[in-house]
């Protein structure tokens, strides 16, 4: 190939690749998470996949990443475990040079009515879903250049409030509240803080228990008339991500189809 020259005739030396955009995806290894880090890979993103448990599934969240031109590692982490989180970040930057975004997906489900919900699942849910949150917040907080983003993960329960929900839904209201602290923290800094609260999305966590004229009922709820679909908030999470979506910081986005 020739070598490009200026009006002058001398070479024109090559301009260096920018280096990529990197991403941390906590709960990447499955559902939402698992579909986020594939859309943001599409995008370019060097991706850092943490998961709590499964490297299989984490590791073929790699591999997907990467059959779609795309670069990505996995690592085990407790989201909360500040030193777990901590290194997760460590990695992405000794790996990829820095974190421009990150999103959070890593949570736990369990539904049972207020009264009789085993106080040590409501502290397991807590630690993961609250503590978790305020864990890899701190750190991305303390992290994320200038031009980045924020991701947390809510549920549009929150608002709709269906019964059995109640502990579920008080942890992610708690996070809805210090998503929007945090932007406000980030003055100056040209970081963005967002939360994404999906209505009824067809995923493990969510499948889990219900049956079949649960899960029709849910679906039925909506305007569009079906569940929602990991693809569909990711969109919304690539959206918020990218620079297109910068402007919007400090909400909370009830990705739901419609529900009221």
């Amino acid at each position: 190939m020739p070598v490009p020259t200026s009006p002058g005739g001398s070479a024109t030396p090559a301009r260096p690749s920018a280096p990529p955009r990197v991403a941390v995806v906590t709960g990447g290894s499955r559902g939402i998470g698992r579909r986020t880090v594939g859309r943001l890979a599409a995008d370019g993103y060097a991706v850092v996949v943490g998961y709590g448990g499964n490297q299989d599934e984490a590791e073929a969240a790699v591999e997907e990443a990467a059959d779609g031109g795309g670069r990505a590692i996995a690592m085990r982490a407790d989201v909360a475990d500040e030193h777990a989180v901590a290194a997760l970040f460590d990695r992405a930057e000794a790996e990829f040079g820095g974190v421009d975004v990150v999103v959070h997906a890593a949570g736990r489900m369990h539904l049972a009515p207020i009264a009789e919900l085993d106080l040590a699942v409501l502290d397991d849910l807590h630690r993961t879903n609250v503590r978790g949150t305020f864990v890899v917040a701190q750190q991305a907080a303390r992290r994320v250049r200038p031009g980045g983003s924020i991701v947390t993960f809510s549920t549009s329960v929150v608002g709709l409030a269906f019964p059995g929900y109640g502990a579920y839904a008080a942890g992610k209201g708690a996070v809805e509240a210090m998503t929007l602290i945090l932007a406000r923290e980030l003055r100056g800094r040209d970081v963005t803080a967002n939360t994404v609260a999906p209505g009824p999305t067809a995923t493990d966590l969510f499948l889990e228990g219900k049956d079949e004229e649960t899960i029709a009922r849910l679906a039925a709820q909506p305007p569009l008339e079906r569940l929602g679909t990991p693809a569909d908030i990711a969109e919304v999470v690539a959206f918020l991500a990218s620079p297109a979506g910068h402007w919007i910081n400090g909400q909370v986005v009830r990705a739901n189809g419609g529900i009221i």
